[in-house]
């Protein structure tokens, strides 16, 4: 069987648990199918605090409180996982793979402070497309015809919503496109660990790069908060942790390919959130551009999982992709 952990992505606020296509899937159930939703509410709900915070306080100090939480969920799971939590095989590769999860997680950030939360979030869910790009130039995977189109459907989704050299495009639209290159390049890192490490090392690992590289730099960006900062700050670890542990829970119970779709709902969430906390309307092209960028991403994530059951099932590579072409 192959250790290889599907791709799951429910965007830049935290990431699926990696599961190995070795262990026996366990069918998607509408319980776990909630858990998914509720966790990238949550994580949507995150991003408002954050957005919030990002008016007075360093953007750097807002990911640094978001690692602060990202370690204390790491340090849980790890110790409820035992010993195969601490131990890392490849250490250079958990140390790039943590670089690229902070630079994903940070460029997030930024963007947050200068672009609509909507827009922002369903650019950084390009991610799915990013990875499928580098996997085919550096893993030399092969795509059949269908996930071609999905790619070119979803890039044409971010130029839409972007809309490069027109009046509503700014500089800050690339922080999000940053985000999601990043997070691929972060999937594609798990990969190449594959099951070597636990899941539950990569999660510790990320955890502590990033939340030591972000306390080494502190007194460069550091700035006091206000109560209310300070209240808001912990709302936004709070969600993010919840938010966590829901996937972990349902990534758990349910196979990981079957789930990740439903990780698009975040972009659902965040439209809505962002209508009633900062009176944000979508016009045609906004709308064209998320929903297209939403179908591209789904319909990557659904390939991937037929791709897994069909090598679950024992089959090679080749015939599993020519039978899910079919």
């Amino acid at each position: 069987m192959s250790g290889r952990p599907v791709a799951a992505w429910p965007g830049p606020d935290g990431e699926a648990p990696p599961v190995l296509v070795g262990v026996t899937p366990a069918a998607a159930s509408g319980l776990t199918i909630l858990m998914v939703v509720g966790a990238v509410g949550l994580f949507a709900l995150a991003d408002v605090f954050a957005k919030l915070l990002t008016h007075d306080t360093p953007s750097a100090q807002v990911v640094w409180v978001r690692y602060v939480a990202m370690l204390a969920l790491g340090l849980v799971v790890a110790s409820d996982r035992g010993r195969a939590a601490w131990r890392v095989r490849r250490p250079l590769l958990q140390g790039l793979r943590g670089l690229a999860v902070l630079a994903s997680g940070g460029l997030f950030i930024l963007g947050l402070g200068h672009l609509p939360l909507p827009e922002a979030t369903a650019v950084s869910f390009v991610t799915p497309t990013f990875a499928t790009l580098m996997a085919i130039l550096l893993l030399r995977e092969a795509v059949a015809r269908r996930r071609w189109t999905a790619l070119l459907v979803g890039l044409a989704g971010i130029l839409i919503l972007l809309r490069p050299g027109g009046a509503l495009f700014s500089p800050a639209a690339l922080f999000p496109l940053g985000s999601a290159f990043f997070g691929a390049t972060a999937i594609i890192l798990t990969r190449r660990i594959g099951g070597e490490d636990a899941p539950a090392a990569t999660l510790l690992c990320s955890a502590l790069v990033g939340f030591v590289l972000l306390s080494a730099t502190a007194p460069l960006w550091f700035a006091p908060m206000a109560p209310v900062a300070l209240a808001a700050a912990a709302a936004m670890g709070l969600c993010y942790a919840v938010g966590q542990l829901l996937l972990i829970a349902a990534y758990g119970r349910g196979e990981a390919s079957l789930l990740a779709p439903f990780s698009y709902a975040q972009v659902i969430f965040a439209a809505l959130l962002g209508a009633l906390v900062f009176g944000w309307t979508p016009d045609g092209p906004a709308a064209l551009g998320m929903g297209l960028v939403a179908a591209s991403g789904v319909y990557i994530l659904h390939r991937e999982g037929v791709l897994a059951r069909l090598r679950f099932k024992g089959m090679s590579v080749r015939r599993a992709r020519r039978r899910a072409a079919q």
